[in-house]
């Protein structure tokens, strides 16, 4: 279809040589990537931040760069125990 001529999938050059499109039947083009060893999460254009975490092992607050993260408990939990066994 459309979207698989339009995408591709991205593979180690150990996949990409053993034909591992082939074998799964993938129908998106694949490329074998390079040189990706040293990216870290600096790298990300959008998603680079990197708070200092701290938790207080008494209270459980957790903090990001000192200030005090709040998360009110869910009434909700969709999917949890009806489609999910683990």
């Amino acid at each position: 279809g459309a979207i698989a001529a339009t995408s591709l999938t991205f593979v180690s050059q150990a996949a990409f040589d053993r034909d591992i499109a082939k074998q799964l039947g993938l129908q998106k083009p694949t490329v074998a990537v390079s040189g990706t060893r040293q990216i870290s999460k600096r790298d990300m254009k959008l998603n680079d931040y990197l708070p200092e975490m701290e938790v207080d092992p008494e209270t459980y607050e957790v903090r990001a760069d000192g200030q005090l993260l709040i998360c009110e408990p869910a009434t909700v939990l969709p999917m949890a125990q009806r489609y999910f066994l683990f």
